[in-house]
């Protein structure tokens, strides 16, 4: 860090921390962190309440910063009050008990960060207060003795680890009838201390009065804030925290290894998309940022979102270096920026802890229940992990069937590690379905009742991941079970509510049972989600509304996806039915030649017999019109 780059500031800073953290955990891990995660979010909120802001919040520990001690103070007070209201209400031995202390010193500041002594003492005098109490030291009690309703009894001076000079200590009484008290204290004669405050005084007001002309005359103006504006929002604000997770750039120079922080930012968004009261913008269209230099409030602008989440991960050997920040694009506010230096082994915990940060920064509250269904269960087997995320990654680019075949392999070798791990079953089952469509297999009826065995091996495993139920609910389709496949696409949307994903494969199954007016709200809603749309959701979108009559905007919505894909075949498809059943039998047929141009050998006979729609009229209607317009 050069000189330059130092921001010092005088700040007070609230320690915080657990009593019996290792035990509780022991006992009750789950139970635990459920805990944990609520009470943070109380802390959190009467933080911001009193003007401070978290600054770290790892493992049982919370650290805040205020500007005014007194706000310090009364926030500490009121935490430890609501905090043993919850507790009264849980059993003895699993009551969760916060130790606080506050100092005001000097602190170094670095990418939102604070550093110095002044945070060291804060922990130190944190370690002197008990169960359910508050501690400040001298620098603070000097500040706040006469201004709140509290009582303090001096602790004395105590030498603490690391700092040179003994610290004054004060412990806060709380009690009402200790208002106004100071017990211990010894009152120091007047003869010694008049002069130096009269001194104290003077430089104060001299420092004052000088700081003011700073700001009001010789300040050099600051720069302006990059803000999103919302009038250039390409999509209305929802009414709900709003987030766009862009994709984690790989500082570790090796493209190969893409396939982590890729994977790293996608299991946040699968995450965060648990939450019905989150809005979280579809992978396929923050992805489309990869190595693209950006600015963070044009992406807000682009995506219709309030905040956006970007980082790095670099990978070296068994360590993991993994950078997060969340900004709110309509301010310019960095929310947090956190780095974190694990072993590779912790990426497991490392997205958990990522993605309830975040949801904590957006102040989304979590009801029962709801922080277990964030917590990502997946496997403990690390290279299974890997094996899964790299099998992801190559399904869903959708390539060829060589790589539909490598992403089925490394999903057999990570059910080969961990044969409990229910995303590889579902990641091989989708692969092995996608090999299927890319004409892999002379017979596919073998490979698909493979893949059926896949899928519903990973739903009996864990039923309560929606890529699961996906997987199934699109080989019911392939199967030609209707019913089963829209059952099994509801179930991974209930699981899943904020998932463009789950809404796409719901419209589509949905299309395919000819239900088709109840498709076209399903498929508006993942195209909100993704507002650089998934060509799949498009095309669907169109023959919903094709089915159903309304041919201007079926073929508005298709020229659409020629505009995203010009090479689309299905779209040039899709536009040939429509125009014909339209009436527009020149449009049809130079429709019909786009298809030809792309697929010289096009087969209407092999589209008829794929096209997994319930309905034969259906069928029968598509490939009349597509013959018509030229189509053999």
């Amino acid at each position: 860090m050069t000189t330059k780059e130092v921001k010092r500031k005088l700040t007070a800073i609230l320690s915080a921390d657990v009593k019996g953290y290792s035990r509780l955990m022991g006992e009750d891990e789950k139970g635990t962190l459920r805990t944990l995660n609520a009470y943070r979010e109380v802390m959190a909120n009467l933080i911001q309440q009193h003007h401070g802001r978290v600054v770290d919040a790892t493992g049982d520990n919370l650290m805040a910063e205020f500007a005014s001690v007194v706000d310090a103070v009364e926030c500490s007070v009121e935490i430890q009050k609501e905090l043993k209201t919850r507790n009264a209400e849980l059993p003895e031995t699993r009551r969760m008990e916060f130790r606080i202390g506050i100092n005001l010193g000097d602190v170094i500041e670095e990418e939102g960060r604070i550093y110095g002594d002044g945070v060291n003492i804060a922990a130190r005098i944190e370690s002197l207060s008990e169960a359910g109490s508050v501690c400040i030291s001298g620098t603070a009690y000097d500040h706040v003795e006469n201004k709140l309703s509290l009582g303090y009894e001096y602790l004395g001076e105590q030498t603490v680890k690391n700092i040179t000079k003994p610290v004054r200590a004060y412990r806060v009484l709380m009690e009402p009838e200790a208002a106004g008290k100071v017990i211990g204290e010894k009152k120091a004669n007047p003869r010694q201390w008049e002069r130096p405050v009269v001194v104290l005084v003077i430089v104060l007001i001299l420092v004052a009065t000088a700081l003011a002309i700073w700001r009001l005359y010789l300040r050099p103006t600051p720069p302006p804030r990059d803000v999103a504006s919302k009038e250039k929002m390409a999509f209305p604000l929802p009414d709900k925290p709003s987030i766009a997770v862009l994709p984690f750039t790989n500082m570790s120079g090796d493209p190969k290894k893409d396939y982590l922080s890729g994977g790293l930012a996608e299991e946040i968004i699968n995450a965060l998309t648990r939450l019905p009261q989150v809005f979280v913008v579809a992978r396929n269209s923050t992805f489309s940022y990869k190595g693209k230099p950006v600015k963070v409030q044009k992406v807000a602008e682009e995506m219709g979102v309030k905040y956006v989440m970007e980082g790095s991960v670099q990978w070296s050997g068994d360590r993991l270096r993994i950078t997060a920040q969340l900004v709110d694009a309509t301010t310019g506010h960095h929310i947090f920026s956190e780095r974190y230096d694990r072993e590779l082994r912790d990426v497991f915990a490392l997205q958990d802890e990522i993605t309830m940060k975040v949801l904590t920064a957006m102040r989304v509250k979590l009801v029962e229940g709801e922080a277990a269904r964030v917590i990502a269960k997946g496997t403990k087997n690390l290279d299974a992990y890997l094996k899964v995320m790299q099998a992801t990654q190559l399904r869903i680019a959708f390539t060829n069937k060589e790589s539909m075949a490598r992403s089925r392999q490394l999903s057999e070798e990570a059910i080969g590690l961990d044969p409990g791990y229910a995303l590889a079953y579902s990641s091989a089952a989708v692969a092995l379905a996608n090999e299927v469509l890319f004409g892999a297999y002379k017979n596919p009826k073998e490979p698909l009742e493979r893949a059926m065995k896949l899928a519903e091996k990973g739903v009996a495993l864990d039923d309560s991941l929606a890529n699961s139920h996906s997987a199934l609910s699109w080989l019911w389709i392939m199967n030609r079970d209707y019913d089963k496949g829209v059952a099994e696409a509801e179930r991974a949307v209930a699981l899943e509510p904020g998932s463009a994903l789950t809404h796409m494969q719901l419209g589509s199954n949905l299309n395919y049972a000819g239900r088709y007016e109840e498709a076209i709200p399903v498929l508006k809603n993942a195209l909100r989600l993704m507002p650089i749309p998934h060509t799949v959701c498009l095309l669907h979108l169109g023959i919903s509304y094709r089915m159903l009559g309304r041919y201007e905007e079926s073929i508005a919505v298709l020229k659409q996806l020629i505009r995203l894909e010009p090479d689309a075949l299905g779209a040039h498809r899709g536009l040939a039915a429509t125009y014909m059943l339209a009436g527009k039998e020149a449009e049809a047929r130079a429709e019909a030649l786009e298809v030809l141009r792309i697929n010289p050998n096009y087969s209407l006979e092999r589209f008829a017999k794929s096209l997994p729609l319930k309905n034969q009229a259906d069928i029968d209607r598509e490939v009349d019109a597509l013959r018509k317009a030229g189509l053999k």
